[in-house]
């Protein structure tokens, strides 16, 4: 038995895959809202209403497999809508509303054992921070950040490498590549702004007087505030 969760905009009250009714999986329904997501319930597979509202649909889809997805992604569709899904949807599968309770207890177990028996995306987690490399993805406290591609590439590249000194030459070299002519100065804006994106947690990166940037490492007590591990030393900021 899977714990199912879909996704729906309709204010209708009837099941939004009423084949899901006779099955035995647990299914639950939160609005399809980006708000909604990020206090969602963990589940084995999400379904994503796209009855009617493709567009929304479609966005929906994008935002749940740019966050970094943990669970298989179906879409429920008409089929006047198949026209409209394309890859660039990022849904594992589609299943047609009218789908009887066989072929979407098929889809379901077909769709959580590919996932399974998939190569597991490399994650980071380390001081409230989860970086998701396949889907070049970051979150604080669960919460999705907005970043750029290189902001990412700085962060990714400062939580593999905790605690170490880096001069802005360094992560010129190391971020932006030795063909990148730009001067130190790009850093020190990029180091800014990924501080603002960390909000709370911007102590992360710390400032090394007269030598660079460091990745601080921190453990979360239990209100959820960042301390410095003991007998870690402390960068300025």
């Amino acid at each position: 038995m899977a714990q199912l969760l879909v996704l729906s905009s309709s204010s209708d009250s009837d099941p939004v895959l009423p084949a899901l009714e006779l099955l035995s999986h647990r299914v639950r329904q939160i609005p399809a809202e980006p708000a909604q997501l990020v206090n969602a319930p963990n589940a084995d597979a999400i379904f994503v209403d796209a009855r009617g509202d493709l567009v929304s649909a479609k966005s929906l889809c994008k935002i749940l497999t740019t966050t970094g997805l943990d669970a298989p992604l179906l879409l429920v569709i008409t089929e006047g809508g198949l026209t409209a899904v394309s890859v660039d949807w990022g849904v594992d599968d589609v299943i047609l509303v009218g789908a009887g309770p066989a072929e979407v207890d098929a889809r379901v177990r077909l769709a959580i054992g590919r996932q399974a028996h998939e190569p597991q995306s490399t994650r980071i987690q380390t001081s409230g921070i989860s970086i998701d490399e396949s889907s070049y993805s970051a979150k604080v406290h669960g919460k999705p950040l907005d970043l750029t591609y290189k902001e990412f590439q700085l962060l990714h590249f400062f939580a593999t490498h905790p605690s170490r000194v880096f001069t802005r030459e360094q992560l010129l070299s190391e971020v932006w590549g030795y063909d990148y002519f730009g001067g130190t100065r790009t850093v020190d804006v990029h180091v800014r702004r990924l501080r603002a994106k960390l909000g709370d947690l911007d102590q992360l990166i710390g400032t090394v007087r007269n030598v660079g940037y460091r990745f601080n490492v921190y453990d979360e007590d239990q209100a959820g505030a960042a301390r410095p591990r003991e007998g870690s030393p402390r960068a300025e900021r």
